[in-house]
């Protein structure tokens, strides 16, 4: 992940205390929303991870055949991200 945890808990603070002071949300537990809000960037940002994850375990199922064909693994795992990033409808 490119951000710290505490970072997206700062951003998400930072976002419900905007959106409360332009009365854009109301809400009697800010503290709540703040929780809900970090767990949905949270999950939002780690979707990349996720992706990478998923591309190491698809290209070391492969890593024989790749071996035997001389295909590149940057080039592959480029490849590879992008087909799981379309599939997920993922914007990186």
């Amino acid at each position: 992940m490119i951000f710290s945890r505490e970072y997206i808990g700062y951003l998400a603070r930072r976002t419900v205390k905007h959106l409360t002071d332009v009365n854009m949300i109301h809400t009697a537990h800010p503290a709540s929303v703040e929780e809900r809000v970090t767990a949905a960037l949270l999950d939002e940002m780690s979707l990349e991870d996720r992706i990478n994850e998923e591309v190491r375990v698809i290209l070391e199922a492969y890593q024989q055949e790749m071996l035997r064909t001389g295909a590149q693994y940057a080039e592959m795992f480029k490849k590879v991200k992008a087909e799981l990033t379309r599939k997920y409808k993922a914007v990186l």
